[in-house]
């Protein structure tokens, strides 16, 4: 958390100086994480989520909540999605620290990164993904998500959703699976597997055809993630689609309660974020990359 930022006799972080793209955390030995870890690690988080959904829901139907196949109170499942999510950061972390390595925040891409970069490819990123989504709406006529009716529209799913989601689902896929990858076979065909991939992971959470928009969003993190050396940007993507999607499906109006939502998320991932610097537990600068 210590190393320095800047280059001897340079005034500025490294990451600021003009020059070519900055230098992904998946660039450097430190994360050089196994690529068979990243299937393994998928396949240990969602064992992990459904170990803690089972710890959640078992001591609930003890105290005789109605919890059967057929219906999980919205409570439960809000809790059940939030112990996956937090179980996909601990997994990640899990991994990353296999064979004594040292595991810093920055490993996983949580290093800030030059603003006005991070705009541009955030700008492209997001156009080429809502054209490529109504597209694929137009033709294909996907069915309604559903999700909503399990989780409800209130604050605490909103939150779940629009926040919590975005960080654990993003330091798992694009901050360790993408990386690990990344060493067997290079950015381009690790984006593919990693976008499929998140895809898959949404079986169950979203309709089937929805799925291929999924692995094309998650196929563009990567891009977005390997371009700005940063997962800030990609978590930020990834709250600004949940809030849109989550904003629809409970027919919020687009006037203001959706942007408030938008705006709300990213507002909230900014506040946690400052409190995880503050604490140390985040490094304020971002770290040379060797």
């Amino acid at each position: 958390m210590g190393e320095p930022t800047s280059a001897p006799g340079s005034g500025q972080p490294a990451y600021l100086r003009d020059g070519p793209r900055p230098p992904a955390p998946l660039d450097s030995p430190r994360t050089s994480w196994p690529a068979w870890s990243a299937p393994v690690a998928l396949i240990a988080g969602l064992i992990v989520a459904v170990v803690g959904a089972l710890l959640v829901d078992v001591p609930a139907l003890a105290l005789g909540v109605n919890v059967t196949a057929q219906h999980l109170p919205e409570g439960l499942q809000i809790a059940d999605t939030a112990v996956q999510d937090a179980g996909f950061v601990f997994v990640a972390v899990f991994f990353a620290q296999l064979g004594g390595r040292t595991v810093m925040a920055w490993q996983f891409g949580l290093r800030p990164t030059p603003f006005w970069r991070a705009v541009r490819w955030i700008v492209w990123i997001g156009v080429g993904f809502v054209l490529f989504s109504l597209a694929w709406k137009v033709t294909v006529h996907p069915p309604e998500e559903k999700v909503l009716e399990q989780i409800g529209t209130g604050v605490l799913s909103a939150a779940l959703t629009c926040v919590v989601a975005p960080i654990g689902e993003e330091v798992l896929f694009r901050g360790y699976i993408f990386t690990a990858l990344r060493n067997w076979r290079g950015p381009g065909t690790s984006a593919v597997i990693t976008g499929l991939l998140f895809g898959l992971v949404h079986v169950g959470s979203a309709p089937l055809l929805d799925l291929v928009p999924l692995a094309v969003l998650g196929s563009a993190l990567c891009l977005l993630y390997r371009q700005t050396g940063s997962l800030y940007p990609c978590i930020a993507v990834h709250s600004l689609n949940n809030s849109i999607a989550f904003g629809s499906l409970a027919d919020w109006n687009w006037q203001w309660q959706i942007p408030l939502l938008m705006v709300a998320s990213l507002g909230v991932i900014a506040l946690l974020v400052a409190v995880l610097v503050r604490a140390h537990v985040i490094s304020p600068e971002r770290l040379p990359a060797t």
